[in-house]
């Protein structure tokens, strides 16, 4: 039996479809799950888990669930390996400038010097034994953003196999995973579209085929401020302060597992749309495409064969 739900939870419209021969109950408990997941790692909500733990920045250490605490120690590894091009401490920073929120707003050149003192992934210090995480300076707050949505996609498909589902996918808003067969294609394999940046969601460049992978894709055109004619997006420089600058407006990574994805579609995002497809080309596993503001399209290798 097949069931399908769409839920309006973290901001965006997520899409459910599974296989199993209780899939309404299955999907049931999924919900349930996302929910808790939202309700514990919001960086929004003062009163999650996550937010305890900003509450808390300079004054004590908070203990934390155990998979909170490992999505955090991995978003630290991250960003320490990735020289702050991913960055979990840039909570300071979103919130003073709000993007994607009504009260969105370009701050003050010196309110941004200030924050940038407190986005230090090297002062978020993690006790392991005890689960507990403590940001040294007050004001710091952690922000997974960047990265929650594919560990909660990877931990659905887990869920989901762990129950002997034969297929299923989950969309979180620009984060596919899928795992078994299509029912729509003969060799099994998802389509997955790509949205066009700019145009209005749904309206495609085209589709990428998969198979137990995930389809992460990150752009500029969606959550942003126009101010006196120039564009802000959501997508921070730790070192400046402001959005990021780059000729990338779509970012699209294929890989087994979509932490992965959302990792390196923030971490690419620094350099220009065909220096990112380059350096993805020199990882292990991982494929994708990028897209420049002049509309030009980068394939990786394995994608460019496939055109």
């Amino acid at each position: 039996m097949e069931a399908k739900k769409h839920v309006a939870l973290m901001g965006t419209v997520i899409e459910l479809q599974v296989a199993h021969p209780k899939a309404d109950s299955l999907l049931q408990e999924t919900v349930r799950r996302l929910e808790d997941y939202e309700h514990r790692f919001s960086a929004n909500k003062k009163d999650s888990m996550l937010g305890q733990v900003n509450q808390a920045a300079g004054k004590h250490p908070v203990q934390v669930d155990e998979d909170l605490f490992d999505l955090i120690a991995l978003a630290k590894e991250v960003s320490l390996s990735t020289h702050l091009a991913f960055n979990l401490a840039i909570g300071p920073l979103v919130q003073l400038w709000r993007i994607g929120f009504e009260d969105a707003h370009v701050p003050d050149p010196k309110d941004i010097q200030c924050q940038i003192q407190k986005v230090d992934p090297k002062a978020v210090l993690l006790r392991e034994e005890e689960h507990q995480v403590y940001l040294k300076k007050e004001g710091m707050a952690i922000d997974l953003g960047a990265i929650a949505k594919g560990y909660f996609a990877d931990q659905i498909i887990a869920f989901w196999k762990e129950q002997g589902a034969m297929y299923g996918l989950i969309n979180l808003g620009g984060n596919v995973r899928v795992m078994g067969d299509s029912p729509k294609s003969e060799d099994g394999s998802w389509q997955i579209g790509i949205q066009k940046p700019g145009q209005r969601r749904g309206e495609l460049i085209g589709k990428v085929r998969v198979k137990d992978k995930s389809v992460v894709t990150s752009g500029i055109y969606e959550r942003k401020l126009c101010v006196q004619g120039r564009t802000y997006h959501h997508i921070f420089d730790s070192k400046t302060g402001y959005p990021l600058t780059s000729d990338m407006t779509s970012l699209t990574v294929i890989s087994d597992r979509s932490v992965n994805g959302e990792i390196w579609t923030t971490a690419l995002f620094h350099y220009s749309a065909k220096e990112a497809i380059f350096r993805l080309d020199k990882q292990e596993g991982l494929e994708g495409l990028a897209i420049n503001q002049t509309g030009e399209i980068f394939f990786s290798k394995e994608l460019r064969g496939n055109e």
